[in-house]
C-alpha cells in the first residue's frame, strides 16, 4: 500500500458506487474527476461563508456542525460520523468503536486551550496543535476531515483574537508543513507552524494600523 493511499473497509459499498468507486453524491455525478470539481467548488463558497459569519464552537460535536454545513450541497451524510473503519497508508485512524470516548478527550483540550492566556501565544499555539493533532487521528467523516478541521481549529482561534489559514491560496509551504505534521502526528511541528502562522498575522494587522 502507498504511503499516502486511504483504506476504507466499506464491504456493503454504503458510501461508494460499486461499479465507479465514486461517492455517492447528491448530483448522481458518476465520474471521480467531476465530482471532485463540484464538490471543491460548492465548498469552497461555504467556507467563504463561514469565514464572514464564523459558527461557534461549542464542544467537539461542532466538528459535525461545520462537516454539515461544508458539504451539505455534495452528500447526503454531511455532518454524520462515518460508519466504515479507515487507515492510511496501512496506518488505522480512530477505531469506531471508541468513538465516544474520543470525542470527550477532545473536549478536555479544548477546555484547556480555552483556560490559557490571551498572552500566551506559544502555549496556546501548541494547545491548539494537540486538538488538530487528536481530531486528526479521530478522523470523524468519510470525506472531508482536512477542510474541516482547519475551519475547527481557525474558528478556535478566533477566540483567542487569533487569525489562522492553515491552507492559505498564496503559500502553499504552510500546507505542505500542516500535512506533514499531522501524517506524521508531529505535534511540536503543528505548534511551530501555528505559533509562526498566528504571530505572522498580529505583525501584519500592527503594520497596517501603523500605516493608516
Amino acid at each position: 500500500m502507498k504511503p499516502n493511499q486511504y483504506h476504507y473497509i466499506d464491504t456493503d459499498y454504503i458510501y461508494t458506487d460499486p461499479k465507479t468507486g465514486v461517492l455517492r453524491n447528491l448530483a448522481d455525478v458518476a465520474d471521480f474527476n467531476t465530482l471532485l470539481f463540484i464538490e471543491s467548488g460548492a465548498v469552497t463558497k461555504r467556507i467563504a461563508e463561514l469565514q464572514a459569519n464564523p459558527i461557534k464552537i461549542r464542544d467537539s460535536s461542532t466538528l459535525l456542525d461545520i462537516h454539515k454545513y461544508l458539504f451539505q450541497d455534495i452528500y447526503s451524510w454531511a455532518g454524520k460520523i462515518r460508519t466504515v473503519e479507515i487507515s492510511k497508508g496501512g496506518k488505522p485512524f480512530f477505531p469506531l468503536s471508541h468513538f465516544r470516548n474520543a470525542f470527550m478527550f477532545i473536549d478536555t483540550l479544548i477546555a484547556a486551550y480555552r483556560k490559557t492566556s490571551k498572552s500566551d501565544k506559544t502555549r496556546l499555539s501548541y494547545k491548539l496543535a494537540e486538538i488538530l493533532d487528536n481530531v486528526n487521528y479521530l478522523h470523524p467523516f468519510r470525506e472531508g476531515n482536512g477542510r474541516t478541521q482547519r475551519e475547527f481549529l481557525r474558528l478556535l482561534a478566533i477566540e483567542k483574537g487569533l487569525s489562522l489559514n492553515l491552507n492559505p491560496p498564496d503559500n502553499v509551504d504552510i500546507y505542505e508543513r500542516y500535512m506533514s505534521g499531522v501524517i506524521d502526528g508531529n505535534i511540536e511541528q503543528l505548534a511551530a507552524l501555528i505559533l509562526e502562522i498566528v504571530t505572522a498575522s498580529i505583525k501584519s494587522e500592527v503594520s497596517d494600523i501603523n500605516t493608516l
